[in-house]
């Protein structure tokens, strides 16, 4: 049976940081599971739907990964599917504060879940999904941040809103 574990997030989009911190965690972990959360606290530019679709399409080939959505509690999740820890990525300093707040948290509600943060590659610590979306809708090259599937889905999604239609917050809450 092995260890799951989850790795959460929006992934609004999934760019290459989140799908280098997924394939490090397979060598660490048994099965991983790539989550992706519905109902975050912040603006998102993709449906959960969408989300969903791009993950499951960069991930397609990898046995060790299985990819669904999940809503509520991360550690309720965690319990739902078995899995007794929680994969994260840490690109700068400020996310060490806010993930370290976050497994607190979520050690003070289920101990028994613990939180393995690994430390992204020098090559991705400028991403975030907030980037790569700012960047997209200034009509930036995003490709070599994202998959093709996402970048052309970029594209199309900001084409169908049109000019003057600034859904992207210039402030990220996190990624």
């Amino acid at each position: 049976m092995g260890i799951t574990a989850i790795f959460p997030g929006t992934f609004d989009p999934i760019h290459y940081g989140h799908i280098d911190i997924a394939n490090r965690g397979t060598a660490i972990f048994d099965n991983l599971i790539v989550a992706v959360y519905d109902r975050p606290l912040k603006s998102l530019l993709f449906s959960p739907e969408e989300r969903l679709s791009f993950v499951r399409a960069v991930f397609e080939n990898q046995p060790k990964i299985t990819v669904t959505g999940y809503s509520g509690l991360t550690v309720d999740f965690c319990q739902q599917v078995g899995a007794k820890v929680i994969l994260r990525g840490l690109r700068v300093f400020s996310d060490f504060e806010h993930e370290f707040r976050m497994a607190l948290a979520n050690h003070r509600l289920s101990p028994e879940i613990d939180v393995v943060a690994l430390v992204t590659r020098e090559q991705h610590t400028f991403l975030s999904s907030t980037t790569v979306r700012e960047i997209a809708l200034l009509g930036g090259n995003v490709s070599s941040m994202v998959p093709p599937v996402v970048e052309a889905a970029l594209k199309r999604k900001f084409h169908e809103l049109g000019d003057g239609q600034t859904v992207v917050p210039m402030t990220a809450l996190r990624d």
